[in-house]
């Protein structure tokens, strides 16, 4: 099998390296990634200057192309550039921290999982939560499974799907849910602090999976009830409940005649 790896959190990230050697024995793997960390950058396009890409080599051996750019740069860059062939499987993590509910538009992560679906290629976002210390190792195997039973089931090209794992925890995951993406948000904040001059600064996005509404059935509340989620995504966003609406009428209404 041909895969492409890719992240946001750099190429050096613990994440990409243990998914990395998840699926070195695979079939043909190329890593792509980017050079720094793209966290948070959605789907951001470098177009206004060029793309500059580095040689990763460890113990002498080629590892992967370090790109100065965004995780979907990354991709378009394995796909047209670096695969020997087009991959037949693109998987964007392990991402340091979950990518569930809103922040799945965020997500640089989930964005590389996007592009290569934008291909026609299925494309999985990994993610584990951060709430313990994390053992991506463990993670890395128990995503490698999701993902081949995602293959063998859905075997069409083109598939998108977005895996958290909950806080690392002696025992693993309770379970894995197939849930839908939890898009209410009851709340969102900004913390104001002062520097040592006495100046204001913000941060945002403290803590996004607690600003969410806990939805039953969404990735959101299976994620804080311990358990892994795998959610089936697609990008087109058109509003079709109003296309459907429309029942023939004209767009936009005529105006009378005088």
């Amino acid at each position: 099998m041909r895969i492409l790896l890719v992240n946001d959190d750099g190429i050096h990230a613990p994440g990409l390296r243990a998914m990395y050697e998840e699926l070195r024995d695979w079939g043909n793997l190329t890593v792509v990634a980017p050079l720094i960390e793209q966290s948070g950058m959605s789907h951001r396009i470098t177009y206004l200057h060029p793309i500059m890409v580095k040689e990763i080599q460890e113990s002498g051996r080629h590892f992967g192309w370090a790109v100065d750019g965004s995780p979907a740069d990354c991709v378009k860059m394995g796909v047209l550039e670096f695969c020997e062939s087009e991959p037949e499987l693109i998987v964007s993590g392990i991402n340091s921290g979950a990518n569930a509910g809103i922040n799945v538009l965020y997500s640089g992560t989930v964005a590389a999982a996007i592009e290569g679906a934008f291909f026609g290629i299925t494309s999985v976002a990994v993610s584990l939560s951060q709430g313990t210390p994390p053992d991506y190792a463990a993670t890395a195997r128990r995503a490698g499974e999701l993902i081949r039973q995602v293959l063998d089931r859905y075997p069409e090209p083109g598939t998108l799907w977005n895996v958290n794992f909950p806080d690392t925890s002696e025992d693993g995951p309770r379970g894995v849910k197939l849930c839908s993406m939890g898009v209410r948000r009851h709340t969102d904040t900004v913390e104001k602090r002062l520097d040592p001059r006495g100046r204001p600064y913000y941060w945002s996005g403290l803590d996004p999976l607690n600003n969410h509404e806990l939805d039953p059935g969404t990735d959101v509340q299976e994620l804080s009830d311990g358990y892994a989620t795998i959610t089936p995504l697609h990008f087109d966003l058109t509003a079709r409940d109003i296309l459907g609406d429309r029942d023939g009428t004209p767009w936009p209404p005529e105006k009378p005649r005088e």
